[in-house]
């Protein structure tokens, strides 16, 4: 039982004893106290003042006295206004620390054979180009948030779904087939993600100079610009082409589809790459080429119960006028598919496959009409979580310069952003000598684990709703609210406990009580009692912020500790013992909240 738990049991007898009545636990408010008033908790007493048929102040007195007389976790207390401020005993404080001690996983729950199963959807990429910024922020949340759901006690399933089919993917196929002279990754030493998306944009390339060539000759024939420009585009060779390979793609036919799967074969194995680097993983990958027949076969079956119905040009649509928004197209005049239907699809293969209780979907905030739609189209359809879905919506990332554009190849490539971060790392840390004494591999290894977790924690730390920019040089570093100010705490503090083993100082399982604590110690304990409660809310609110920034707060309040209090030079033997518990539960801590973020914490800086 913690301290806020001991307190609440207190107060409700307290309560009984003092007024006769008996008082629900929700009623009773802890907060903790304000940084301008003496105390660790706050009692707000309002609610009992019906009872007391006192004012504030008394009913506060009362209380407080009730409790420093029958609570030993209560040292002291003051009374400001309806508020009753209660300073907590250095033993109490020393007991919580040790239950803390003895939880190797503080503040995560495991999950059990009856928990709820979540599926989590991430990264959604597209096989015509590699993972670009706007990749990063979308596979760092989707992993962050699978760790943090997963620390609630539910069971995770990690998904994908790869956007393997469509007019995007045969424009990179055609160009390749075009300009490529049989170029392969091994013979251009290119990853095989970065070949294709030199093609995609080698496309666009091509088809804008043919854009432009027939505009000329159309308003040479007496078009204007904008009629020009319609009739250009609509006759394109290059785009007629690309349409009659997505034809012949879903015609099945053998050329196309060994070009097809030549091609994304290349793409995964870059995929791969990429993923390993970040630290991102899935449990199960769906790929839309097997998903949209699936999702027309449903799309079918709604039609003939009335949920959808079909216009005269042969497409079929949703009447979604009834919850308020328009009507969706679900398949085309010609029985193509859209977005919508692959999402119908992939929805009932995953349901076929996994006892689904929640499905989370990490997608940009564009999207949020869609899946607004998608909720109302699957509940219609029988799937029992569609009401429920969940969007995670984020905001997009830029960086200084501004927008990125993949058909013009001027978006940030993830792998070459990822191996500028290291670079970055390397050298930051060589100039404050952070790497000296150190082995290359060492070294290495360090500024991977440095530059990698600079840039998650920079854009985990911002509220996912928000659009942000991503500062390189601005993450990097070492003081403030960053990765490596983070790290740096936990490799100093691994260096202290390094040093106490050497010198042969070890730390018991239980502390003895009879400590006196100051301030700054008994505040260290709150906040790292914090963490499990932080990462309850971080769950509820699907939030990686919060958890960023509080260990941001708890190394920062660490830092200060260190400053100002002896540790190895401290000569009270039991404080000494007491201050190496305390800072070895902290780096616990740090540790737990930034492996739900994904980022490593070195031992050594």
């Amino acid at each position: 039982m913690n301290i806020e738990q001991k307190l609440v049991a207190s107060v409700i007898g307290g309560l009984k004893a003092l007024y006769g009545q008996d008082v629900p636990a929700a009623q009773v408010q802890l907060q903790k106290t304000k940084k301008e008033f003496e105390g660790h908790l706050t009692l707000v007493v309002f609610p009992f003042l019906r009872m007391s048929k006192k004012g504030p102040e008394q009913t506060a007195q009362e209380i407080g006295e009730y409790l420093q007389a029958n609570e030993p976790s209560v040292a002291a207390f003051n009374v400001i206004k309806g508020f009753l401020n209660l300073t907590i005993a250095s033993s109490a404080w020393i007991e919580l620390l040790n239950g803390i001690h003895a939880d190797k996983q503080y503040g995560i729950m495991a999950a059990t054979d009856s928990s709820p199963l979540v599926m989590i959807e991430y990264s959604s990429p597209n096989t015509n180009k590699p993972l670009h910024l706007g990749h990063v922020r979308n596979n760092l949340l989707g992993n962050a948030l699978a760790n943090i759901v997963a620390a609630n006690g539910n069971k995770v399933v990690k998904t994908n779904i790869v956007n393997d089919r469509g007019i995007h993917i045969c424009k990179s196929m055609l160009a390749w087939q075009k300009y490529g002279n049989g170029e392969t990754p091994e013979s251009s030493g290119k990853k095989g993600d970065h070949l294709i998306g030199d093609y995609y944009v080698s496309f666009d390339k091509h088809y804008k100079a043919e854009v432009k060539e027939l505009m000329a000759k159309f308003q040479s024939e007496g078009m204007n610009e904008e009629e020009a420009k319609a009739k250009a585009e609509a006759e394109s060779p290059l785009m007629k082409e690309a349409r009659e390979m997505l034809v012949k793609w879903e015609a099945n036919d053998p050329e196309v589809r060994a070009l097809w799967k030549k091609m994304n074969d290349w793409v995964y194995a870059g995929f791969d790459e990429t993923y390993r680097m970040m630290g991102v993983t899935f449990d199960k990958i769906y790929y839309e080429s097997n998903t949209y027949l699936e999702g027309k076969e449903k799309v079918m079956e709604g039609l003939e119960k009335g949920f959808f119905y079909r216009k005269e040009d042969g497409s079929v649509w949703a009447d979604l006028t009834g919850e308020g928004l328009d009507h969706k197209l679900l398949l085309r005049a010609d029985g193509t598919s859209v977005y919508m239907t692959q999402d119908i699809g992939t929805a009932k293969l995953r349901f076929a496959d996994y006892p689904i209780d929640k499905m989370i979907y990490v997608v940009g905030n564009e999207q949020n009409y869609h899946f607004q739609v998608l909720s109302i189209l699957l509940d219609k359809l029988g799937f029992e979580w569609g009401k429920g879905l969940v969007h995670f919506s984020y905001g997009m990332v830029e960086l200084p310069e501004g927008k990125m554009k993949s058909r013009e190849g001027t978006v940030v490539d993830a792998d070459d952003l990822m191996a500028e971060m290291i670079d970055t790392a390397k050298e930051t840390s060589n100039e404050l000598g952070k790497l000296d004494g150190l082995t290359k591999e060492e070294a290495d290894d360090i500024a991977r684990i440095v530059g990698l977790g600079a840039l998650k924690y920079f854009i985990l730390k911002v509220d996912a709703r928000k659009n942000m920019t991503f500062n390189p040089k601005e993450s990097i570093d070492f003081n403030g609210n960053t990765g490596p100010f983070i790290q740096y705490t936990y490799a100093r503090i691994q260096s202290v406990l390094r040093k106490a083993k050497e010198a042969g100082i070890e730390i018991p399982a239980q502390l003895p009580a009879g400590i006196e604590l100051s301030e700054k110690e008994e505040g260290l304990i709150q906040m790292v009692a914090d963490f499990a409660a932080i990462v309850k809310q971080a769950g509820e609110d699907y939030s990686p912020s919060i958890i960023a920034n509080y260990t941001y707060d708890l190394v920062k309040e660490y830092n200060q500790f260190y400053h100002d209090f002896s540790i190895l030079r401290e000569e009270n033997e039991a404080v000494k013992v007491f201050r190496l518990a305390l800072s070895e539960n902290v780096s616990k801590v740090v540790r737990l909240g930034m492996g739900l973020l994904g980022i490593e914490v070195p031992d050594r800086m």
